[in-house]
């Protein structure tokens, strides 16, 4: 199904409109590893989709024995990078299941090992040095920060610098380390939106990176505080939301595959700040693909995506 259009149901998966993606899932849930790595493969020269495809695969292999089993049968730089983010994904899960959990140590290692062995095979790649940092919120290193943000906060600070050197602008590795910084990892709401707005400002103009502050808005989001839902409609977030429409939106005809995940929080900003117009263009673009966030973080994600559809005159699931 292509985005733009809308049959009545939303499209949950990660993979979207990458229908090489959706296939090498569709395998990977089968036991196969072929598909799988001709889709990494492929992507070996384009940072910002083997990021995107190696996370999306490594969520359905992660239940399965399917990475081992890869890197076991023929081990080679895009077999090591998904066992690297399969590796991850378990280690992170068991953090946030169990912190006490005496297994979460054990798993930490093993995802820390399976990062270093990728990014030895590919060592231009930035995708494992990317899945390093996100492990960076189980150990949490306190690096002092560059000069210009008003709360100095330490973090990973030189693991970043150094993927930035591979890739100046990488999605990924800008929300990762923005993560590390939000509440429930650790961090503090002050450092999060000084982490943000430092990132995003730096980014330019017509770049994905200028949600950042957007996503720090969301994580933020205290539904018992006064007047909640209407911080979105304060003048910096109208602003915000809108520079980001017209300097970044434009630019999403030209991607490989729909950016669902940053098309969501830019519809949903600009739902929020009352301006269904500009809302309405930004769904019709994302066609039937939902995600889970930013939705989640005010109740039932297809609840509160449906509800967002209807007030800007968008169709909405049949039932809906």
């Amino acid at each position: 199904m292509a985005a733009g259009s809308f049959e009545g149901q939303y499209v949950w998966s990660p993979a979207a409109d990458d229908r090489a993606l959706a296939r090498a899932c569709m395998d990977v849930r089968a036991g196969r590893y072929l598909s799988a790595h001709e889709v990494l493969r492929e992507a070996r020269e384009d940072f910002e989709v083997r990021a995107h495809r190696s996370l999306v695969l490594a969520s359905v292999a992660a239940d399965s024995d399917l990475a081992e089993r890869w890197l076991a049968e023929e081990p080679g730089p895009d077999a090591a990078l998904l066992w690297a983010r399969v590796a991850m994904l378990r280690a992170l899960r068991m953090a946030d299941a169990d912190a006490g959990d005496r297994r979460q140590g054990a798993l930490a290692r093993i995802a820390q090992s399976a990062c270093e062995r990728a990014a030895k095979l590919l060592p231009d790649d930035p995708t494992p040095w990317v899945a390093q940092l996100a492990l960076t919120r189980l150990d949490r290193p306190q690096d002092p920060a560059p000069q210009g943000l008003l709360t100095a906060p330490a973090g990973p600070w030189y693991l970043f610098a150094h993927i930035l050197r591979l890739d100046p602008w990488h999605r990924e590795a800008h929300h990762r380390f923005l993560s590390f910084f939000f509440t429930r990892y650790g961090g503090s709401s002050s450092a999060s939106w000084d982490v943000a707005a430092f990132l995003s400002q730096r980014a330019p103009a017509d770049s994905p990176l200028r949600l950042l502050p957007l996503v720090a808005l969301v994580e933020d989001y205290n539904p018992s505080a006064l007047l909640a839902d209407h911080t979105w409609e304060q003048p910096q977030w109208i602003s915000a939301a809108l520079s980001i429409y017209h300097q970044w939106f434009p630019r999403v005809a030209d991607y490989r595959f729909t950016p669902v995940l940053d098309l969501a929080y830019l519809a949903h900003a600009l739902f929020m700040a009352k301006h269904e117009f500009e809302a309405r263009e930004v769904f019709t673009a994302m066609g039937p693909y939902a995600s889970r966030m930013p939705w989640s973080a005010f109740g039932d994600p297809e609840e509160q995506l449906t509800k967002a559809r209807r007030s800007c005159g968008l169709p909405v699931p049949h039932g809906g």
